[in-house]
């Protein structure tokens, strides 16, 4: 069992819970929409050669979020002042989801700062036409076809049911926040896909075969996009195959990471 540490980062007012965890070179991890990873097992398993760093967004896991902040441009900002208040020197950049999509911002304004990008079921390009449903509506779709969306072994999602009234309060303001990042234009920058071709270190697309709120295509589209970026699906894994098959998503990240 690795030893954690946590800290609380003060930028310009707008305080970052930081979880450090395990040793080696780093590794950011930004969180997608359910909020932190660093108790999931897929990150204990890298803390053993790795150091990852997980911030928390403001707005998630009982932090409030900035009067300031409307959209995902705020974090990203926000994580470039991160970055040089915690010095770091060439980390791997890790995104899950809208964390995705914030990495790929981040290496579009500065991959020179970091060594790999990994992305993880990413939104944050549009590549169908207007009327085309690109990302499962997340925030509309009813409880069931949500789970069958977002999962290939529904029983590894979280039960609502066994969680303590303070946990489901925490549900909610994730999903506040969530919405706040995330919404107009609905999960994605329209210019983003014309900027990714300044992403110039190795990348790797890691999805989930049986995602339902972005598929293998859509993370297709993205990998095109983005100049020698190479893309590995996992079977029997939904949205978060980094939950649902840890085992084969660590063999992966490790693979590459040390490639």
């Amino acid at each position: 069992m690795t030893s954690d540490t946590s800290t609380v980062v003060s930028l310009r007012g707008v305080d970052v819970p930081v979880v450090k965890q395990g040793s080696g070179p780093p590794v950011l991890v930004l969180h997608g929409g359910d909020g932190p990873l660093d108790r999931l097992p897929f990150a204990e398993s890298l803390s053993g050669s790795f150091e990852l760093m997980h911030p928390t967004h403001p707005g998630f896991g009982g932090t409030p979020i900035p009067e300031h902040f409307d959209s995902l441009q705020d974090l990203i900002f926000l994580y470039l002042d991160l970055i040089d208040s915690l010095d770091l020197k060439g980390p791997i950049l890790m995104g899950f989801s809208m964390g995705g999509w914030l990495a790929a911002e981040l290496a579009v304004i500065s991959a020179g700062r970091f060594s790999k990008l990994v992305l993880v079921d990413s939104v944050g390009i549009k590549p169908g036409g207007p009327f085309d449903r690109d990302v499962a509506d997340v925030f509309a779709l009813p409880a069931e076809e949500l789970l069958n969306a977002a999962w290939h072994d529904r029983s590894q999602a979280p039960d609502f049911a066994k969680m303590t009234d303070d946990e489901l309060q925490t549900v909610a303001a994730n999903r506040v926040a969530h919405g706040l990042y995330t919404w107009e234009p609905y999960m994605h920058n329209p210019k983003l896909r014309y900027r990714l071709h300044r992403i110039d270190i190795p990348t790797l697309l890691v999805w989930g075969e049986n995602d339902g709120i972005v598929t293998t295509d859509y993370g297709a589209a993205l990998r095109d996009l983005i100049p020698s970026a190479s893309m590995s699906v996992i079977s029997q894994a939904g949205h978060n195959p980094h939950i649902e098959q840890p085992g084969g998503f660590v063999a992966r990240f490790m693979e590459f990471a040390s490639s």
